[in-house]
């Protein structure tokens, strides 16, 4: 069960006592938050908003939004950060998953016994890594936590963000994650190139993501090598507050306009393949926004992240562009 640390943000409204305040998390978490910010409401007697668009982590929160509505405070749930506070007016909440890792660690032990895995997770499950640690490590598996940098702690993952991992690259036989999600993991073995398997508590099961990481460069090397021909290239900047590239959007339009390509600077809140059916006479685009839209969503026109760029002008020159993905951070 997702618990909250609701007593934090209780303890925030009575010490500012601002006269209104706005929550939003992540989609699976939105019940719950919808949930409290009645409860909020009711017991503050001051408007309390629900911002229910969908927020992908500390570079989407809506601050924007909350701005609009006045909200003094705005409580992103879930996205747990080395960073408290990432404006004024912006309080990171704690959302932890108390499930048991227990019976699905067993499962590990017989797996990767005698291997040195490197154990990582994600916002929801980092209060039980070192537990996990310590089990695995009491029957016979080596486990290396990789130090946090920036917004992530020790063994922390984000969709674009493997500082953890990488740190571990040369000292682990595979990467072992905490969770139940496909989308961390298949990052994280991207990032690394090492076998990288799910402990998922929720199915009590096992597995390895590798292939399915696989599949996903695959399918983001062939958009790059149908990116070459393209003769005009739209390159797009995300307006989500964390997503604001211009500089690196402004150098692959330099770069793209040297070898000969005709370039449109194009902004959006929310990059999706609707969106772009809308604008004419582009073969291809650049997105610096997410790296994960690319990777993970269908685009009828090769739509490339900053990692994909990069290798892209590596092609156009004729270098070498093996492991592009096995960066520490894909932005």
């Amino acid at each position: 069960m997702i618990v909250i640390d609701e007593e934090k943000i209780f303890d925030i409204i009575e010490m500012r006592k601002p006269v209104s305040v706005a929550l939003n998390g992540p989609d699976g978490l939105l019940p719950k938050v919808q949930d409290l910010t009645l409860r909020i409401g009711k017991k503050y007697g001051i408007p309390a908003y629900l911002l229910a668009d969908t927020t992908w982590g500390t570079c989407d929160l809506n601050s924007n939004g909350a701005k609009v509505l006045n909200a003094e405070i705005l409580f992103n749930i879930g996205h747990t950060s080395s960073m408290e506070t990432f404006e004024k007016n912006v309080i990171m909440i704690d959302a932890f998953d108390d499930i048991s890792f227990d019976k699905v660690a067993e499962k590990c032990i017989e797996l990767l016994q005698g291997k040195t895995i490197s154990l990582i997770t994600d916002s929801q499950h980092l209060n039980q890594i070192e537990p996990i640690k310590n089990m695995l490590e009491e029957n016979g598996v080596n486990v290396k936590i990789g130090k946090g940098k920036g917004q992530l702690n020790d063994g922390q993952v984000f969709g674009c963000e493997f500082y953890p991992a990488t740190e571990t690259i040369d000292y682990v036989d595979a990467n072992v994650f905490l969770g139940q999600s496909n989308f961390h993991a298949a990052g994280v073995a991207l990032a690394t190139n090492k076998p990288t398997y799910i402990l998922d508590p929720y199915f009590n099961e096992i597995r390895e993501i590798t292939d399915f990481a696989r599949k996903l460069q695959k399918k983001a090397t062939l958009a790059i090598y149908k990116a070459v021909d393209a003769k005009t290239f739209g390159v797009i900047v995300g307006l989500k507050e964390g997503q604001l590239s211009k500089l690196t959007a402004l150098k692959f339009k330099k770069e793209l306009e040297s070898a000969g390509k005709t370039v449109h600077l194009i902004a959006l809140t929310d990059i999706t393949n609707e969106r772009l059916r809308n604008l004419k006479d582009i073969d291809a685009f650049i997105q610096v926004a997410c790296p994960r839209i690319s990777t993970d969503n269908k685009f009828d026109k090769p739509v490339l992240s900053t990692p994909q760029a990069t290798a892209l002008m590596k092609v156009l020159r004729k270098e070498n562009v093996e492991n592009y993905f096995q960066i520490k951070h894909w932005l």
